[in-house]
């Protein structure tokens, strides 16, 4: 199974936004998106939080991930 990392954090400093921010602009819980930002690995993710964080920084699904195993 693949790993993907989700660079939230280099998109909400972009932006100018705490993680707080992020979750409150996207209304993806805290708690998740610490999850997903922390991790240098995760093997799944919850597909409508990446809809809604790629609508929050204004990207495509496909730019808020990275494969670091497949």
């Amino acid at each position: 199974m693949g790993l993907i990392r989700l660079p939230i954090r280099e998109f909400a400093a972009e932006k100018g936004w705490t993680l707080k921010e992020v979750s409150e602009r996207s209304g993806v819980v805290y708690s998740t998106l610490r999850t997903y930002a922390r991790s240098p690995g995760l093997a799944t993710v919850d597909v409508t939080a990446l809809h809604k964080l790629a609508r929050t920084f204004d990207v495509l699904i496909e730019d808020l991930y990275e494969i670091v195993q497949e």
